[in-house]
């Protein structure tokens, strides 16, 4: 159960919690772990009379699953999952310490608290609403507590929906994070319902060359040959490519600007802040994120590393992954470091039918706005099963609050009302779809 605090909505004291536990994963299989935060939160599902399941198919990558019976078990289960992992935080940079879980100037600080347990926790604290309540929801629920999202779900989902796909018995549909958000549309307030996710490409680039003094002549040097790919590769403005969910929102959001005309990347800048996140969802983007070579300054390495996170729109990966090597060159060799796949669901159906009401009833008269997110969830491990996975993690924001950059970046922080806000719209959504 969450610590004691009068002074918090129990939503937040759950978020701050979780925000306690040091979840960092540094990718590759380099992670504090998930065991802590995972055994608090199925303490919490006992605690509501549930029981919860453990799998750890790692030392200490820990996952948990509970089913929360529905009144209507003839419906399809829906799927609520969240992941307990946090990308790294240097403390130095933050304006608090990012493992703390500070309430300050009405926001939730700390590393996760966009990213993504500050939905753990609205899931958590929704169906503590209706079953503390006597009530049960309309299907069965089965909530679902990850390791790993953040290094791809290698050590975490995937291999959960490999060893325990019974955990998902019956489920068709799911629901998860980056989605339901307000954004500020010019003056007008907008929510971006998140209806499907790009690819996901990790790649090494490898330069070889021959190692000698660093005081040589020296045409054939490793590092020369991968900063030229590095610079090519990271500086190349991939074309626009519209999908049926991007054409879609950005008609909507044309709509609601008279912004932009034809040209989608002018649609998209009328989103304010928001508008780096979406203009990522139109093209394929390549981006540096790491270099490894050399070991003393006088000696000129004969090899030389680079990594490149790579996103591309669904179906396109062969086609991108062509452009890349053409990019870099024959003196540098493309080495796949992780692939997943592309998503893409209708807006349309009785779930999103449902998203859109439940926001609807407490925020009238809004408009829902359909997106492809740039990044990726663990809706795509679901996917093997045949589970459509939706993003809707609602929150109402100000409209100067840079939400979007706060994924993964310094000074972590979300409203507290937003996030009683978003257990509201949650509850409301469980209860009657």
């Amino acid at each position: 159960m969450p610590s004691p605090d009068a002074a918090l909505p129990e939503v937040a004291a759950v978020a701050r919690d979780l925000i306690r536990f040091d979840t960092t994963n540094h990718g590759g299989g380099r992670a504090a772990g998930e065991r802590e935060a995972a055994e608090y939160v199925g303490a919490y599902l006992a605690g509501l009379g549930l029981s919860p399941e453990y799998h750890e198919p790692i030392p200490r990558r820990t996952n948990v699953m509970a089913r929360v019976p529905g009144r209507n078990r003839d419906k399809p289960a829906l799927v609520l999952h969240g992941h307990l992992d946090v990308v790294p935080a240097i403390a130095a940079d933050w304006t608090v310490d990012p493992f703390e879980g500070v309430v300050r100037d009405g926001m939730l600080w700390g590393r996760g608290a966009v990213d993504m347990k500050d939905m753990d926790a609205m899931i958590l604290t929704s169906v503590a609403d209706i079953l503390r309540g006597g009530e049960q929801p309309e299907r069965d629920l089965i909530l679902a507590f990850f390791a790993d999202e953040e290094n791809g779900g290698v050590e975490g989902s995937a291999l959960v929906v490999q060893d325990k796909p019974e955990w998902f018995d019956g489920a068709t549909e799911a629901i998860s994070e980056v989605g339901g958000y307000s954004i500020a549309v010019g003056d007008r307030r907008a929510y971006l319902l998140q209806v499907g996710e790009k690819a996901l490409i990790w790649i090494r680039l490898v330069a070889r060359g021959r190692a000698a003094h660093g005081s040589s002549h020296h045409a054939d040097n490793a590092v020369t040959k991968l900063a030229g790919a590095v610079a090519a590769l990271g500086r190349t403005d991939w074309p626009i490519t519209l999908t049926d969910t991007t054409r879609e929102m950005a008609a909507r959001l044309a709509d609601l600007t008279g912004a932009g005309g034809d040209d989608p990347d002018a649609i998209a800048a009328a989103t304010g802040a928001a508008s780096g996140f979406l203009r990522s969802t139109l093209r394929t983007t390549t981006n540096p994120t790491g270099l490894t070579a050399g070991y003393k300054h006088n000696v000129i390495p004969d090899r030389a590393e680079a990594l490149i996170d790579v996103r591309v729109l669904p179906g396109t990966e062969d086609a991108a992954l062509a452009d890349i090597r053409r990019i870099v060159g024959d003196d540098v060799d493309v080495e796949i470091v992780h692939q997943d796949i592309g998503l893409e669901v209708p807006f349309g159906g009785d779930l999103v039918d449902a998203m859109v009401a439940a926001l609807g009833r407490h925020d009238p008269g809004i408009p829902v706005i359909p997106y492809l997110l740039g990044g990726g969830t663990d809706n795509k491990a679901l996917a093997s099963l045949g589970i459509a996975g939706y993003g809707f993690a609602p929150l109402r924001l100000p409209a100067d609050l840079d939400f979007t950059g706060m994924f993964h970046g310094v000074d972590e922080r979300v409203p507290i009302d937003a996030l009683v806000f978003g257990q509201r719209v949650l509850t409301d959504l469980l209860r009657t779809y």
